[in-house]
């Protein structure tokens, strides 16, 4: 079993409690008035704060490319040293971590969340501390949430929004997508000043919820040719809204309300239509593509091919989409359908997740978010009567990664190593955060899991930590649990007890230009250009006039 060991946490140099207790009267104007200046005294500070150390004894170190036994020495919240039988001094104020038979990994990062999100008439049930809880519990130690501004309003004024509710609630580290709803000159001087000035590199555009948030293909040209431009990575929820308008209208008329009508609706073809398209005006200006929650086989194909061809696209399937489909829309028990409605849809194909899993396993899809997006039954409810109206969303930020060490792991399709890229690595690439993040090694952030291969867990509502009444892995046995959680050097959750306290977390700035993505951006730019054909100029007769129709 794995422990704390405090070993002597009142060492020498520990503050006394008067040093940080406010509470204690401070010293008269005339109790120092008589001190000669510069006097020992007078020049006097308190001690100083201990340093925070921790060692991690004797796991498996398990990096994306490589896994290595090995002690873990932990000061100030970075590693300082990896390597066997590590013995750190002094021993006073150090606290161990017995890793015995388990991995040390990198904290996860899931790359699509929305916590406290106001949308569709109601706000998510989990907001930025009950959703940041639940992440640690479940081995992520960061998140990366979306600022997403209603037409003709402020990109920075949503930035600011969503950076003020996350600051005094996150319990892990987060960084913040900002979404592009609509398109002006005015929107690309806030892209620009949040890319120098906020540490945004990464742009959501919309390509469904028409008259909401869709951008046209005019727009998205732009905002890809500008987000290429700024060196940052454009993101696309890559559905095709006016089909999915018009199905819905259709079915409608035809006497289908229920949840069912939502996945009729948002079909296969419309995510696979506008996925190629998506990939095609990327493709065209040179700016690498990030495709959000990929659901479907032919959407994964998509990308797959366009992989293959060399374009710089990465796709994102969803804890969900591996671990259950879309036949739920079908469920007779409306509420249990309803707590399944999300954009694109679960797939109804039951081989669906399998697919998809073995496409992450083999590098064709890149990362595992989960668009973590939790209403509860009632305000499922706001659509009750009509499928369009059934607030989007589900849960995920505190089981992903179990569900990909169950589904990829223990199902023997991918390695402890590849499951660490696609938790932690690959985000960390892709966002320009490695290696601070994503990573054990000196010098990286101490963001660390230590994961028990062999120990079970059963998900259920009646034990998780999100603020919803429902799950959708109810009942999933899982392999694979996180034993304690660390962020930046802080046991944060250990043995299923925490020790959380809402703000400790910190919002990271990432640079523009992640080299993981831009450098093979910027060699196309180089040698793909199109090359004008030398040719003599034509001396021939011109027509006068253009020919009549006839």
């Amino acid at each position: 079993m794995h422990r704390i060991v405090k070993v002597n946490r009142k060492g020498p140099g520990r503050p006394s409690q008067r040093a940080h207790d406010s509470s204690f009267p401070k010293p008269s104007p005339s109790s120092t008035a008589s001190r000669p200046r510069g006097s020992p005294r007078s020049r006097a500070r308190p001690p100083p704060m201990p340093k925070q150390r921790l060692l991690i004894k004797g796991g498996r170190v398990v990096n994306d490319d490589q896994s290595v036994e090995a002690d873990v020495y932990v000061e100030e919240g970075v590693v300082q040293e990896v390597g066997p039988n590590l013995n750190p001094k002094p021993p006073s104020g150090l606290t161990v971590l017995d890793a015995t038979n388990k991995l040390v990994i990198p904290g996860g990062i899931d790359t699509h969340t929305h916590l406290q999100f106001p949308f569709m008439g109601t706000t998510t049930k989990d907001d930025f501390y009950t959703g940041t809880k639940a992440a640690v519990a479940g081995g992520t130690t960061m998140i990366i949430d979306f600022a997403i501004p209603q037409k003709g309003c402020s990109l920075i004024e949503a930035f600011d929004k969503w950076k003020g509710w996350a600051d005094p609630k996150v319990c892990c580290d987060y960084a913040l997508h900002v979404a592009v709803t609509w398109w002006s000159d005015k929107v690309k001087e806030e892209m620009k000043s949040l890319v120098q000035d906020k540490g945004v590199n990464s742009f959501k555009m919309f390509m469904a919820y028409k008259d909401l948030y869709m951008l046209s293909d005019e727009e998205l040209y732009a905002a890809l040719s500008y987000c290429k431009e700024l060196g940052t990575i454009a993101q696309v929820h890559a559905e095709n809204g006016e089909l999915i308008s018009q199905n819905a209208k259709k079915l409608l008329a035809m006497g289908i309300t229920g949840p069912e009508g939502h996945a009729l609706s948002h079909s296969e073809d419309v995510e696979a239509e506008a996925t190629h398209r998506a990939i095609a005006i990327a493709n065209t200006v040179n700016c690498p593509l990030f495709v959000v929650h990929v659901m479907s086989k032919s959407s994964a194909r998509m990308i797959t091919n366009a992989r293959n061809e060399g374009k710089v696209v990465y796709g994102e399937p969803i804890a969900a989409g591996l671990g259950t489909d879309g036949t739920n829309y079908w469920n007779e028990d409306w509420a249990h359908a309803a707590a399944h409605v999300m954009s694109p849809p679960l797939s109804s194909d039951p081989s669906t997740p399998d697919f998809l899993m073995n496409l992450l396993a083999n590098d064709d899809l890149s990362v595992v978010g989960t668009d973590n997006c939790t209403f509860d039954t009632c305000q499922k409810a706001l659509g009750k009567d009509d499928f369009t109206k059934i607030p989007n969303g589900l849960n995920g930020v505190e089981d992903r990664m179990s569900v990909v060490w169950e589904k990829g792991v223990y199902s023997g399709k991918m390695d402890e190593n590849r499951f660490v890229a696609v938790t932690s690595t690959n985000a960390a690439k892709i966002f320009n955060l490695y290696p601070k993040k994503g990573r054990i090694a000196v010098g990286s952030d101490a963001d660390i899991v230590i994961w028990d291969p062999e120990a079970t867990r059963t998900i259920s509502a009646k034990t998780h930590h999100q603020a919803n009444n429902f799950n959708v892995f109810e009942g999933m046995v899982c392999h694979g649990v996180p034993v304690a959680t660390i962020s930046r050097g802080k046991v944060v959750y250990h043995d299923g007890v925490f020790n959380v306290t809402a703000g400790q977390g910190k919002y990271v700035s990432r640079p523009p230009f992640p080299p993981y993505v831009y450098e093979r951006v910027k060699q196309r730019e180089e040698v793909c250009q199109p090359i004008p054909v030398k040719r003599e100029p034509y001396a021939g007769v011109v027509s006068a006039t253009p020919s009549a129709p006839r």
